[in-house]
């Protein structure tokens, strides 16, 4: 007896774009009741095979095929029809709208004169109580927390008859205790035969939950078993095509205070509070480290450290003198180097070229412009230099920046904040979506440049990266924060609570500075 058909089943897909072969004659099967990891590289090709499945592209070769029966290829709303399902890792939902409002946008027809709200709450409310999701349908969503935003792109899907789902990074702004209800959630849906792919960078949670793994790399399949039977090292080989950058860790000396913050409040232009009387040093030497579910102040104390945030109350210390009205140009000048949170909204510009983003925050320097011009033969000299040094693979120094992936386009910014020695590095969210190798190159250099003398505030969600380079961890919670903890005298699950308001961090933890 042979094995059941499929529930999708993917045969040669094949997607170029120009020279580049994005995807080459991919296959895959996924089962009813299965949850398969997708992996790969930055530029590995996932996401492009997700947007084939979708219908958001059209593959130049090969078929799928939903429950046996042809998907037309091209158009979302077959896939839509045929019962596939996705949560992007970024929410698109309606801050001002209730959680009905949203799950009941583009299911009922515009020839309807009249919603009916009331079943659809009776079946957001039967859906929430089978699978364990704690939403009342009429909170409006600007209110809910991150966990629970994500339970209603989950409740959307399921509304919607999905039997295939599709998650992207689900964990990347879920606290540890978030992280595993949602896979709790996640298994009672495959109990009930729904088939899951996620597409993740962490292989804790790959070999935690998945069936199956699925490894692409350059475009093609270059792995695939049971998860019983392979480990996160072998995984992380195969991800890379080799042995991963090793991060050698190097104990910190700390010297003096590169940023004193002291009382620091700051408010928004309608009075409300983004920074609530925090207290924050980082020393020349040492990573202090940032946790925190998004949303709780970490980009307002980014911009302000920055200088995008001028107007606040409290003390602003650098490198001993202090700072009243801070502006950008005023702290790239006096030594910040900034990694910011979204590289492709504020970190660079992408119809610019690489050359043009390397140059951004120091055409200024002697030696760079001649009256007012680039000057283009010692730029283009150090792009090149840092385009080897910091392995930024691209087009050239004329590419524009959009065509680069997202692991390159992380490399830049590191390279062009570190190539200018700073004293202080605001790394807002640093390996947010890179893959395992790219983590790893940006964490060695960060540890290099603190040793060397600079200070780093990383500001993260992912507390693995924190417990992995930080020498001391501070919450972040409602605009406030912690004091100092040391790493090895707390554990995930204790700033996770804290990181939620559960748990009072002060009380429960060890000062690291004691």
């Amino acid at each position: 007896m042979g094995e059941a058909t499929p529930l999708l089943s993917l045969r040669g897909i094949t997607k170029r774009f120009g020279a580049l072969v994005a995807n080459d004659d991919i296959d895959l099967d996924l089962q009813r009741g299965e949850m398969l990891a997708l992996l790969g590289e930055n530029g590995a090709g996932k996401t492009t095979l997700m947007n084939i499945l979708f219908g958001h592209y059209t593959a130049d070769e090969g078929s799928i095929e939903i429950d046996g029966a042809p998907l037309p290829p091209g158009s979302p709303k077959a896939a839509l029809g045929a019962g596939l399902g996705m949560v992007h890792q970024h929410f698109t939902l309606a801050d001002n709208m209730s959680v009905v409002d949203n799950i009941m946008v583009g299911v009922e027809p515009l020839t309807r004169f009249r919603r009916n709200t009331a079943a659809a709450v009776a079946k957001i409310r039967a859906l929430a109580e089978r699978y364990e999701m704690d939403v009342s349908p009429y909170s409006l969503v600007k209110h809910l927390s991150v966990g629970q935003r994500q339970r209603v792109e989950i409740l959307k899907a399921l509304y919607r008859h999905t039997r295939i789902l599709i998650l992207d990074e689900p964990t990347a702004v879920l606290t540890p205790q978030e992280s595993d209800h949602l896979f709790a959630t996640l298994r009672l849906l495959v109990d009930q035969g729904l088939a899951i792919i996620f597409i993740t960078h962490k292989l804790r949670e790959v070999m935690a939950a998945s069936d199956r793994c699925l490894v692409l790399r350059h475009g093609k399949v270059v792995f695939a078993c049971r998860t019983a039977t392979t480990s996160s090292e072998q995984l992380a080989r195969r991800m890379v095509g080799g042995e991963l950058p090793e991060v050698r860790r190097i104990a910190a000396t700390p010297g003096d205070p590169l940023l004193e913050l002291g009382g620091l409040s700051a408010e928004n232009d309608h009075g409300y509070q983004l920074l609530d009387h925090l207290d924050l040093t980082v020393n020349a030497g040492e990573i202090v480290g940032i946790a925190g579910v998004s949303g709780n102040g970490q980009s307002q104390l980014a911009d302000l450290v920055s200088g995008m945030i001028a107007d606040f109350s409290g003390t602003f210390m650098l490198a001993g003198a202090p700072i009243e009205k801070p502006s950008p140009r005023q702290m790239v000048r006096r030594g910040v180097g900034r990694i910011p949170e979204d590289r492709t909204a504020t970190g660079l510009i992408g119809d610019m070229t690489v050359l043009e983003n390397l140059a951004l925050e120091s055409y200024w320097k002697r030696g760079f412009n001649r009256l007012g011009f680039l000057a283009a033969v010692p730029l283009r000299q150090r792009t090149a230099e840092l385009l080897g040094r910091f392995d930024i693979r691209c087009a050239g120094a004329d590419a524009p920046v959009r065509t680069m992936s997202g692991g390159n386009m992380q490399k830049l910014i590191l390279a062009r904040v570190l190539a200018e020695r700073p004293i202080l590095i605001v790394a807002n969210q640093p390996t947010w979506g890179l893959d395992v190798g790219a983590t790893a190159f940006v964490h060695q250099r960060l540890i290099e440049a603190s040793r060397e003398g600079a200070g780093v505030l990383l500001i993260s969600e992912d507390l693995d990266e924190l417990f992995a380079i930080a020498d001391t961890i501070q919450v972040m919670y409602q605009g406030t924060l912690s004091p100092p903890i040391d790493p090895a005298r707390t554990n995930a699950a204790e700033i996770g609570l804290a990181m939620s308001g559960q748990r009072d961090i002060s009380q429960a933890m060890i000062s690291a500075r004691d």
